[in-house]
């Protein structure tokens, strides 16, 4: 496993624990959900550009 699997592995471990913050209505006030749906969404573009690092890695390796 190397570092960007961790990375993603340690996202998506974030990720669930605010989407079951949201399931157990954890949310104190609109606020506090605009805010949780923005860390999940920060997330998902984090791993998004994670994906696109190891890929763009993967062909410079294969190109060498």
């Amino acid at each position: 496993m190397d570092a960007i699997d961790l990375l993603l592995k340690h996202n998506d471990t974030q990720r669930q624990s605010q989407i079951e913050v949201l399931l157990a209505g954890g949310a104190k006030d609109f606020a506090e959900y605009k805010h949780i749906c923005g860390v999940i969404r920060g997330l998902d573009l984090a791993d998004a550009n994670l994906r696109d690092l190891a890929q763009r890695m993967k062909d410079n390796d294969d190109s060498d």
